[in-house]
């Protein structure tokens, strides 16, 4: 991690979380994407189409690219369709979006993601619990085990919190936090934090 002259929280480091996704991808079986996932409004073949979309939203963000990829609020359209080559662009598209976030100029000023103009460094953070969360949910959908570096379900972590009381602030992004123990492991939190059951099974 890397620090900004005015922001004195570490910055992370996008790649292990883009990585773990991309392993997960390896688990997916073309029987599993017509399956459930804890977002109850995506099919799996619906999550990894976003994940795609969100990946290129982000490496545009990084390069403070504003067009159709920054400026449409989620959820106001339906996720594309899975493209047939999923298996090769996704991975790819994973990889340059930590590439693009590994750029301290990446973090510098303010720049636009899902239709919000925001301080780069929230927006790299919104980046990578994106990436963390939305890893647990495919690896939730097709049985697998979810490895997380612990540093990113601390950021992760620390950047839902504040909102948990504020519906304002979550948006429409993510549901009502879903109580769990304060000793229950960290990604239980988190992924209660961000509105899912942490028990949840396909």
């Amino acid at each position: 991690m890397s620090s900004q002259p005015n922001d004195p929280a570490p910055l992370p480091d996008l790649g292990p979380a883009a990585a773990e996704l991309t392993r997960l991808l390896d688990g997916v079986r073309d029987e599993h994407l017509a399956g459930p996932t804890p977002c109850p409004e995506y099919a799996v073949r619906d999550l990894l189409s976003h994940v795609l979309g969100l990946s290129i939203a982000f490496q545009d963000a990084a390069h403070k690219k504003s067009g159709p990829t920054t400026e449409t609020p989620p959820g106001t359209v339906a996720p594309p369709e899975l493209p047939t080559d999923w298996r090769t662009s996704l991975p790819e598209s994973l990889a340059a979006m930590a590439a693009a976030w590994r750029d301290p100029a990446a973090w510098e000023g303010m720049t636009q993601v899902g239709g919000l103009t925001l301080p780069a460094t929230v927006t790299g953070r919104v980046g990578l619990d994106e990436l963390v969360v939305h890893g647990w949910d495919v690896a939730r959908a097709t049985g697998q085990e979810f490895r997380s570096a612990p540093d990113d379900l601390e950021v992760s972590y620390a950047f839902l919190a504040p909102s948990k009381d504020d519906p304002a602030a979550r948006g429409t992004a993510f549901g009502p936090a879903v109580d769990v123990p304060d000793e229950a492991p960290m990604v239980d939190r988190l992924i209660g934090m961000s509105g899912r059951d942490p028990a949840w099974t396909a």
